[in-house]
């Protein structure tokens, strides 16, 4: 087994002065007039994946999907509930986090490198590999924020596959890019995905979901609705959103 995923629930506190100045925010507390409002953004959500696996995770805005990852990944500590991680997680959570603007592309690439853990030696032996599949090699001084998202999508996608992670998680980064990337990245998924390597992913298409991955997770304001076998759980989710869908129509 390699992720391991036991009643995970994540919760969060939120005030009501976060827009408010300092001279009102001291007027509402001496008043009693500061709110906090708790809130569940994961509920409970178990399950487990083994090597080879590929994981998509779908569910409509607010689902709690990109937050289960950030805890999957080690950011973010859970409530209640436990997850156990068997191996080396190369995460793409946020576009550009991990990289720091004012430095290039190459420089970017061995800061990235050294974060994830892995030795000067190594990302130099890779160096020319993750720029040519990023196609970026005519922008390797290019300081990284002057790069387009695009760029910065293909950048961050090839450093995690071509690093040879055991663990790769995505947030809906293969809905960044053209279509010549996205065929291209999809199939590098693969190729990982067959030497080993477990992967989670967001994604909102579901003919994506239904393309590549064995697993599916369904997440709905935090609880999870649905495991398992893909076309089963598309199927069901499909239903829902065409439900939910009419009922806008006739609202």
């Amino acid at each position: 087994m390699i992720i391991d995923v036991k009643n995970v629930t994540v919760n969060y506190s939120v005030s009501n002065f976060r827009d408010i100045g300092l001279k009102e925010y001291f007027i509402k507390k001496v008043k009693h007039e500061i709110k906090t409002e708790h809130f569940t953004a994961v509920d409970n959500v178990s399950f487990s994946l083994d090597e080879g696996d590929l994981l998509g995770i779908i569910g409509t805005n607010g689902a709690g999907k990109s937050t289960l990852l950030k805890v999957i990944s080690g950011i973010m500590k859970p409530a209640k509930g436990s997850v156990t991680v068997n191996g080396k997680i190369a995460a793409l959570l946020e576009l550009g986090s991990g990289f720091d603007g004012d430095l290039t592309v190459k420089e970017n690439i061995f800061l990235r490198g050294a974060m994830l853990g892995y030795t000067k030696e190594f990302v130099t032996d890779k160096y020319t590999s993750i720029l040519q599949y990023a196609e970026l090699t005519e922008f390797e001084n290019r300081a990284f924020k002057q790069l387009s998202s695009g760029m910065k999508s293909r950048l961050a996608f090839s450093l995690a596959c071509l690093m040879e992670p055991e663990i790769l998680i995505l947030d809906e980064v293969l809905s960044v890019g053209d279509a010549a990337f996205r065929a291209k990245s999809e199939a590098t998924m693969m190729k990982i995905i067959k030497g080993g390597c477990c992967t989670l992913f967001v994604s909102h298409s579901i003919p994506q979901v239904r393309r590549l991955c064995n697993k599916v997770l369904w997440l709905d304001k935090g609880k999870q609705i649905a495991f398992g076998d893909v076309n089963t759980v598309c199927d069901k989710y499909e239903r829902y959103i065409q439900t939910v869908t009419n009922m806008q129509k006739i609202d």
